[in-house]
């Protein structure tokens, strides 16, 4: 038999569901507010970050541009060995058709078996495989023979170096579309994080954010002498000044860091390397305390590069987005500088 719960024991019952329903609530609450109070990162962390992502897409750049110089020299070799294969070819057929000649005389006389596979193969490397028929042949002709399978080695040769050129191209193509995902994805984290600062923030975490009288763009012209080399490269970038920046770009439209110091000395007459590191690795060091108009600036581990023009000035081709300008060395440059090197 079943007894009726007094209204003291459902009040109690009542009162205890409701203290686990306000303990749940307060907890839920505390979490939240938790959650809620997680610190948003300092103007400093911010730059911190931004210098990071500056760095590694100047890194991934000066890649860039070594897989397009790559790519460029491996079109030069293929053209060069594509030329080679054609005259070998065409050097090839000819021995072919004298040397079929001689083994058709030679089947007709009974000193060979068949001339069938030198006078239907146009393969150097089957020709190569079957050479010992030529063995059979009167050994008055053994020079024209010794000609005959040069020139199917040699063509065999080019032929092979433009198929292992080609692949290595594919190889360099997909590396560039690599680099180019890769500089995207980071150009992207930069201007979510340049988002979250101001003007003058920007300045300090990131070439290209001067602001105000320490930036200037094509209102500035070169009026100085031409007479050196050094004069005549910093006359040239000047002349650039305004010029988007471009990956990989070398001009005349549009430029990257390194392309900008290497095309401005390029016009004063000095072939030097393409790449940031390799211009300032291998080019003479010079003070940074003692710099002079036309020397090469690095930045940021060397991968970031502009030419100095004086008075505490460069002029740089600085990221995506941004024009070649003028700038003073400070802020970003100022702190990010590694060294300087005079070609």
């Amino acid at each position: 038999m079943h007894t009726r719960p007094s209204v003291s024991a459902i009040f109690r019952r009542r009162g205890a569901a409701t203290a686990v329903s306000v303990l749940a609530v307060g907890l839920a609450v505390s979490v939240c507010g938790v959650a809620a109070a997680t610190p948003q990162p300092t103007i400093a962390q911010v730059q911190h970050r931004l210098n990071q992502l500056n760095t590694q897409t100047d890194q991934v750049g000066q890649q860039y541009d070594q897989a397009m110089q790559e790519l460029a020299s491996a079109s030069q070799r293929l053209a060069l060995v594509n030329r080679e294969a054609a005259r070998y070819q065409a050097r090839f057929q000819t021995m072919r058709v004298a040397i079929a000649q001689i083994a058709a005389t030679a089947y007709e006389e009974g000193n060979l078996t068949s001339p069938a596979a030198l006078l239907t193969s146009g393969d150097p490397q089957q020709i190569l495989n079957q050479s010992s028929i030529l063995l059979e042949l009167s050994a008055n002709n053994s020079a024209a023979m010794n000609q005959f399978l040069t020139a199917a080695r040699q063509l065999t040769g080019a032929q092979q170096s433009a198929r292992r050129v080609d692949a290595g191209m594919v190889a360099l193509k997909n590396n560039l579309s690599t680099r180019k995902r890769s500089l995207a994805k980071l150009r992207a984290q930069q201007e979510t994080l340049l988002a979250q600062l101001t003007p003058a923030q920007q300045a300090a975490a990131s070439p290209g954010g001067q602001t105000g009288p320490s930036k200037t763009t094509t209102t500035s012209s070169y009026k100085g002498p031409t007479s050196t080399q050094a004069e005549k490269a910093v006359a040239f970038a000047y002349a650039q000044i305004g010029k988007p920046y471009e990956w990989g770009a070398t001009g005349p439209g549009s430029f990257d860091c390194s392309g900008l110091t290497m095309s401005a000395w390029a016009a004063a007459g000095v072939s030097i390397p393409r790449i940031s590191y390799a211009q300032m690795s291998q080019l003479p060091s010079v003070s940074t305390s003692a710099l002079e108009p036309g020397d090469i600036l690095g930045f940021a581990g060397n991968s970031h590069v502009g030419i100095y023009v004086g008075g505490g000035y460069l002029i740089d081709a600085p990221q995506t987005g941004e024009d070649v300008e003028k700038v003073a060395l400070s802020g970003w440059y100022q702190s990010e500088l590694d060294g300087a090197v005079q070609p």
